[in-house]
């Protein structure tokens, strides 16, 4: 048999570390820039950020 390694948990501080919403798929979306007009596929883009994390999103109309 091999060595036993044993794990350490994580604290409070470790597991909610971050933003969890935004690890977990939760964003809070904020329009940015709304309506500006996309040359090469001829549609409107809406620019969306997230407010936690700043991770951005831009959705086709």
């Amino acid at each position: 048999m091999g060595d036993v390694i044993q794990f350490k948990r994580k604290t409070a501080w470790e597991k909610h570390k971050g933003s969890s919403l935004c690890r977990d798929g939760f964003h809070k979306w904020k329009v940015v820039a709304e309506r500006k007009f996309d040359v090469k596929q001829g549609k409107l883009v809406t620019e969306s950020r997230c407010q936690r994390c700043g991770k951005v999103k831009n959705e086709l109309l």
